[in-house]
């Protein structure tokens, strides 16, 4: 997969509505790791799931009820949280915000479902 060209500007880069009051952007990737915006309306939720990736996850904008692995925490602008590949993860926005998430390695199925429009 090729990556990203090395700069990025974001009004230049489609946003994909996933529905459900949830939006992301591919801000950037390479095979070894990926960076998405995504936004979050009052009350989405981004569903229990998990993946082999190792994720990071910065609270831009809002807060969020967080839960890892069975533990949940309520996060606000500023704080981040880890998640280890194959941990059960999920989020419900408390107050619509933005969360930055990077993978690595990148998000091969974020980039399958760009491609298939």
């Amino acid at each position: 997969m090729p990556a990203t060209d090395a700069f990025v500007q974001a009004q230049d880069v489609e946003v994909e509505d996933l529905g459900g009051g949830i939006k992301r952007q591919i801000l950037g990737h390479d095979d070894n790791l990926m960076i998405v915006r995504v936004w979050f309306e009052e009350g989405s939720i981004g569903y229990v799931h998990k993946h082999p990736h190792t994720q990071v996850s910065y609270v831009e904008s809002g807060e969020f009820e967080v839960q890892v692995d069975g533990r949940k925490k309520l996060l606000k602008a500023g704080d981040s949280f880890y998640i280890a590949p194959h941990l059960e993860h999920g989020a419900v926005c408390k107050k619509a915000g933005v969360l930055l998430d990077t993978f690595s390695p990148y998000r091969e199925d974020f980039l399958e479902n760009e491609s298939g429009k």
